[in-house]
């Protein structure tokens, strides 16, 4: 680029987001942060000049008309791993969209495995046992230590949840889009072999993007497929398990276990929180809120991980997480 880049930061930064931002950025790059432009004037010049947008929530920081004015946008940015909500039909069709793969992957990896490990030793229904006053301590739980756990989705997540899963002395079996890692694992194929993965696993995680494919891969085929006795923990998208086949699953067989933080209806997304079973009335469910990656100081770690995504397309360098508009636009 002849002249200095311009990056627009839609999400509303604080000082030490800023500071961050013109530490690694401030340069080499011009900084817009939009939420500083009082006027719809001032914001469409600055979408108009924008070479880079990074956005936390887009659809909450830019109303999807506005995005007709990034017609020089180069790079989209985001800091969240999964970009499904995006409005593809109104982001920029020259401009590389790349998410934040891997940026949130530690907690979500300590969230999969607490999932696990509260279903595998009953701990729920055990302590409501005792709630009642009732000394239940002849029910057996997972011995995870040689156990299997079948990963689906062996991206940034998926490696952290192998890392801790693999120190509980687990076998490890991955399902990835090439059948192949570098990873130390047991077992690796793609979505293909999804069967031979999930059959026999202990323990099933899902942590792949919710796309065109994906959507609604777990149905009561596949849940069949698995264990009487598996623990299926979802960490990724809500949309990638029907919810339905998995209430009635869940309701027929009372020794299978899900752990769910991502919903089919959620409020972020649908502006409410809902689901359309009794999941809540089952010993054998344990959900929670989608505050798997919520923990303490994350936020710095995936904007820095997103920046540095920035730095390397601005350096001429093939950025990472590149996603294609395709793989989640109906047809």
């Amino acid at each position: 680029m002849e002249r200095n880049p311009v990056i627009v930061v839609s999400f509303p930064a604080d000082s030490e987001a800023r500071s961050l931002l013109y530490r690694e950025l401030g340069e080499s790059s011009r900084l817009v942060f939009l939420k500083d432009l009082g006027d719809i004037e001032s914001r469409r010049s600055a979408l108009e000049s924008a070479d880079v947008l990074l956005s936390f929530i887009l659809g909450r920081e830019i109303p999807s008309p506005e995005l007709l004015f990034l017609k020089n946008l180069k790079l989209f940015q985001s800091l969240l791993a999964g970009v499904d909500a995006l409005p593809f039909p109104f982001m920029p069709k020259q401009a590389i969209l790349c998410s934040n793969a891997g940026a949130w992957a530690d907690p979500l990896a300590e969230h999969a495995l607490a999932m696990a490990l509260a279903l595998g030793k009953n701990l729920l229904p055990l302590h409501a046992k005792l709630a009642r006053g009732e000394f239940d301590n002849s029910r057996e739980s997972l011995w995870f230590r040689k156990a299997s756990a079948a990963i689906v989705g062996f991206g940034g997540i998926g490696k952290a949840v192998a890392r801790l899963f693999r120190s509980l002395g687990m076998e490890i079996r991955a399902v990835n889009t090439t059948g192949q890692t570098l990873e130390p694992v047991d077992w690796v194929g793609t979505l293909n072999l999804l069967e031979e993965a999930v059959r026999d696993a202990h323990v099933v995680v899902l942590s792949l993007p919710l796309t065109r494919r994906t959507r609604g891969m777990i149905g009561k085929k596949q849940l069949e497929w698995m264990r009487e006795d598996a623990i299926l923990v979802n960490v990724a998208r809500g949309a990638l398990i029907q919810e339905e086949a998995l209430y009635e699953h869940l309701k027929a067989n009372p020794s299978f276990r899900a752990g769910i933080d991502t919903w089919w209806i959620e409020p972020a997304t649908h502006g409410e929180f809902q689901v359309h079973f009794p999941f809540f009335r089952l010993e054998n469910f344990l959900g929670s809120p989608h505050n798997s990656n919520l923990v303490n100081g994350i936020f710095p770690v995936a904007l820095q991980a997103a920046v540095d995504n920035v730095c390397r397309f601005l350096a001429g360098e093939p950025p990472l997480g590149i996603v294609d508009p395709a793989d989640y636009m109906e047809d």
